[in-house]
């Protein structure tokens, strides 16, 4: 615990193999064509490396106790708990879709429930399927008392600047809760398949497309209630926005949004799974300190084992350090609509 606040990761991940087991059963050709594509995308050599790596960790993934005792050795007082993306299911059809939403909620709100003092959860919601996305929100965090849910980066034809998804921006903002944005999946596919580059670059490639059309399309601009937690840094968009900025300027085809881009990084919230010291300093000063939170990607090896000393390693104001360790994240969740 820090001096001021409990300390809080916001990326953490629990693993549903009974409910995967149940969509194989139901979708037997879907869940092989998903393999096959994951395959292609990641490559055999990552596929080989990955497939031992999460074994190793099914029990951290599933068993509260070893979650506990995991925090416990990372001084971590609180963690939100969101599925592993493999449970997003984005090719799943309109009926078991909505059955994996269901699911996933009342399966992650049983795992917390197991240690309400410790764990916050997240739901989801079948992104690639607008129309049921307001009932599944409200499934998850009025039905399940969940902190919010979690989406990926696209589900088909379905961008975050879709105009199919306005109910939902506004309903996430009427609620108060989470979205917590976590890539699945790049669609550059097999020019990533080699030396792990479908993660490495993949992920932050997806942050920055989908927080680029969250920011363009003006998601922002009518729903400026909404609190949007990206994942991993928010990818290479804060690195880069400089460019974003100067096409708004001089492109009227990049002006859908009100104010330059660089504005919205203070509208959003970003972990600090970004692995660089200096990375975290220069998302503090283009977000601000109230904006980013801890964050280790637990369990998974791309993940930090030391959140805590990550942060305590890039020489930021102690203020700023005790806010990220765990102040922002209470505040977030502080005013959201309860069950």
């Amino acid at each position: 615990m820090s001096a001021q606040h409990p300390t809080v990761d916001v990326h953490a991940h629990v693993l549903l193999p009974g409910m995967h087991a149940e969509v194989e059963r139901r979708a037997p050709e879907e869940v092989a064509e998903a393999a096959a594509l994951d395959l292609r995308r990641n490559g055999v050599e990552s596929q080989k490396v990955s497939g031992p790596m999460v074994g190793s960790r099914i029990p951290k993934l599933t068993d509260v106790r070893e979650r506990l005792a995991s925090m416990d050795a990372q001084g971590i007082d609180r963690q939100w708990v969101s599925v592993s993306p493999n449970h997003f299911y984005p090719w799943a059809g309109e009926g078991l879709a909505g059955w994996v939403a269901g699911e996933t909620n009342r399966l992650v709100a049983e795992h917390v429930a197991q240690a309400p003092d410790r764990l916050t959860g997240l739901g989801v919601v079948p992104l690639q399927h607008p129309a049921h996305l307001v009932e599944y929100l409200d499934d998850a965090v009025l039905g399940r008392g969940l902190a919010g849910v979690e989406i990926s980066s696209f589900a088909g034809d379905v961008e975050l600047s879709d105009e199919r998804l306005e109910p939902f921006w506004a309903r996430a903002a009427e609620l108060g809760c989470v979205v917590f944005l976590h890539p699945f999946g790049c669609s550059l596919d097999e020019r990533l398949d080699r030396f792990y580059l479908a993660n490495t670059v993949g992920q932050p490639t997806e942050n920055a497309v989908a927080l680029s059309h969250l920011i363009f399309s003006g998601v922002l601009d009518r729903h400026p209630g909404l609190k949007i937690v990206a994942a991993h840094g928010g990818g290479y968009l804060p690195f880069a926005i400089g460019r974003s900025d100067h096409a708004w300027r001089v492109r009227a085809d990049a002006r859908r949004c009100e104010h330059e881009p660089s504005t919205y990084l203070r509208k959003l919230w970003f972990d600090t799974v970004v692995h660089d010291p200096m990375a975290l300093r220069h998302l503090v000063e283009v977000a601000g300190g109230s904006r980013v939170l801890l964050g280790s990607d637990f369990p998974f090896d791309m993940g930090s084992e030391d959140p805590l000393g990550f942060i305590r390693s890039a020489g930021l104001p102690s203020e700023i350090v005790d806010r990220i360790a765990g102040a922002n994240a209470l505040s977030l969740v502080e005013d959201r609509v309860h069950a």
